[in-house]
């Protein structure tokens, strides 16, 4: 991948100011790529959009997108593909987490927390998936967490682990399963971000608390996540799928 690569990145998750998915958007749109943001929230998408034309892509796209249902995902990803040129990165970085114990999580939560983290990355890379093996080229990020692999203990409990466990194994599957055809599929497991996927439910003494079981003594950025994403989109990373880049500062070794 290089700046004048003229695939677009297409971005999920991409709304919230303080987001994995909007620093993302912005480090593609500074290397001169075309940017779609796709997101429930779609004056998110639409602000980080903009934001990303005036960090130099060259063209830009947002839409709302519920990545849980199948038909909005459709029909976001073929808006997108209409807008801009063809998809070539896919980064599924929508995502919801939640603290509940597992004794207190009611089926419908449960669901939720799948439906979000699973079922849409499931939806949407599968309406990108065609276009990729019709031109033999493509890049799909999944955005997997250390409580995937630890089994929780910071914030996201058992339903999250547990789907995010999952996106490690739908990663590696299909890693397989596009064997040969020029499609690389990696994960990308941060462990505690300082975004606001917790809600506003994470103190700032629990942070700095955090911080410390780190080997950097910080928690990540989104920044941080983003220029792992950039880099498993770029060419330095041809020869790297079925992987899982660890963003957790020493927090997690294995």
């Amino acid at each position: 991948m290089s700046g004048a690569d003229p695939g677009t990145i297409l971005i999920t998750g991409g709304g919230s100011r303080r987001g994995i998915g909007r620093a993302t958007a912005l480090r593609f749109a500074a290397l001169g790529h075309p940017v779609a943001v796709l997101d429930i929230d779609a004056d998110g998408a639409t602000d980080t959009a903009r934001a990303a034309e005036r960090a130099g892509s060259p063209a830009v796209f947002s839409a709302y997108v519920d990545v849980t249902d199948q038909t909005s995902v459709n029909d976001a990803v073929h808006a997108a593909e209409e807008a801009l040129p063809p998809v070539t990165v896919l980064a599924n970085i929508a995502g919801i987490s939640s603290p509940t114990r597992f004794e207190n999580i009611t089926l419908e939560e449960w669901e939720r927390v799948f439906a979000v983290n699973v079922r849409g990355t499931f939806l949407v890379t599968q309406a990108v998936l065609p276009g990729m093996r019709e031109r033999r080229y493509g890049r799909i990020v999944t955005m997997s967490s250390v409580s995937g692999q630890r089994g929780g203990g910071v914030f996201g409990a058992s339903h999250y682990s547990a789907s995010k466990a999952a996106i490690l194994g739908l990663t590696k599957t299909l890693a397989r399963e596009l064997d040969g055809e020029g499609i690389t599929v990696n994960a990308v497991a941060p462990s505690m971000v300082d975004t606001d996927i917790t809600g506003g439910a994470m103190t700032e003494d629990r942070k700095a608390e955090l911080a410390t079981t780190t080997l950097l003594g910080r928690l990540a950025t989104s920044e941080d996540v983003a220029g792992v994403v950039v880099f498993l989109a770029s060419s330095d990373s041809s020869y790297l799928t079925g992987a899982t880049i660890d963003v957790n500062g020493g927090s997690h070794l294995h």
